[in-house]
């Protein structure tokens, strides 16, 4: 009944639309994976648990759909995207609703960068051709959306607004203490130098990052599915982008090395027999195609209810989502 919100739906659909369309004339074939699996995987967070009877056993409920669509990669499908309900098991807040939809693509012989490019002109073209402006108004705020997004390390970032330079230091807990005395909560974080430089980001960088902005090169600790950067093994070849504070999309290029992402999975494995219900499980079908062998490729996820919020003003998940998860009156 409410022509502001009939509009933002309109603009939801347009914005998928364009997404496919932009995709589909790239040579990008869309493809549907399971909803439900024997493990969960491809990225981290609790999971919906449920129970199939026939079988027997539990199952999980999607929390990305990141390990198939590789697979399919690894079987001769180059270039494939899935647009899907994700579902996790965590808080709610004005960003985060139990179950929203994500795209996922994924291009061999492509990489990190070539990702970068694909957010920005996805976004920036949408921006054009379903409002007409780069410039958009969100969270009290008015983002330009003209490409040229500025790129930065984690590092850089921290150095500049934290005022801490990771790449000068080598020992965890000189990295640890570096953190601390900035006032960083390390508590029930490995001790790591990764962990510390992402605690630093997480805490003190990303509240400040309004304009679109490119994070590249995030530690190995906290990207258990990255390529490692060849320049330094302690980080990836991975980048989130942020507007208004809010991350928008994942992307990196994909680890290819199946003796790496066994180890990887390992420590996910480790990390959830310690307690940690959002830590990764094995997957070894998983492993077996990357033995197969994964092309270098290139992947992305992006939150589609994020980037509606920004080019509808929203400020709040529900109001781009047609029914969200309510708790019943009674």
């Amino acid at each position: 009944m409410n022509e502001d919100v009939r509009r933002a739906f309109e603009i939801r659909t347009a914005f998928i639309k364009h997404i496919r369309k932009f995709l589909d004339e790239r040579g990008y074939m869309e493809v549907e994976t399971p909803v439900l699996n024997t493990i969960s995987g491809g990225a981290t967070a609790r999971p919906f648990i449920t129970h199939h009877n026939t079988l027997d056993i539990d199952m999980y409920m999607r929390i990305a759909t990141e390990l198939h669509l590789k697979r399919l990669v690894v079987g001769g499908f180059e270039r494939v995207y899935e647009i899907g309900r994700i579902f996790r098991n965590e808080g709610m807040d004005p960003k985060h609703n139990p179950e929203f939809t994500t795209i996922e693509l994924y291009e061999a012989y492509a990489d990190f960068h070539d990702m970068m490019d694909i957010f920005e002109s996805i976004i920036s073209t949408a921006a054009q051709e379903i409002l007409g402006t780069y410039q958009v108004e969100w969270l009290g705020e008015t983002l330009d959306l003209t490409p040229g997004w500025p790129r930065m390390t984690m590092a850089e970032a921290v150095k500049q607004y934290v005022g801490i330079d990771f790449m000068a230091m080598e020992d965890d807990a000189l990295a640890v203490a570096a953190a601390k005395a900035k006032g960083i909560d390390m508590d029930g974080v490995e001790p790591t130098w990764g962990h510390a430089l992402y605690e630093c980001f997480d805490q003190r960088v990303e509240e400040k990052l309004i304009q679109p902005t490119f994070i590249t090169m995030h530690p190995v600790d906290v990207s258990p599915l990255a390529k490692r950067s060849p320049q330094d093994p302690r980080l990836t070849d991975r980048f989130e982008c942020f507007m208004c504070h809010s991350e928008m999309c994942n992307a990196f290029s994909e680890l290819n090395d199946p003796i790496d992402q066994k180890g990887r999975f390992l420590k996910e494995v480790e990390a959830r027999d310690k307690g940690d219900d959002e830590a990764g499980m094995m997957d070894e079908d998983f492993i077996n195609a990357l033995e197969y062998g994964l092309p270098p490729t290139g992947g992305m996820g992006i939150g589609i209810d994020r980037c509606v919020m920004m080019l509808t003003g929203s400020d709040s998940i529900r109001d781009v989502i047609l029914f969200p998860t309510m708790k019943p009156l009674a």
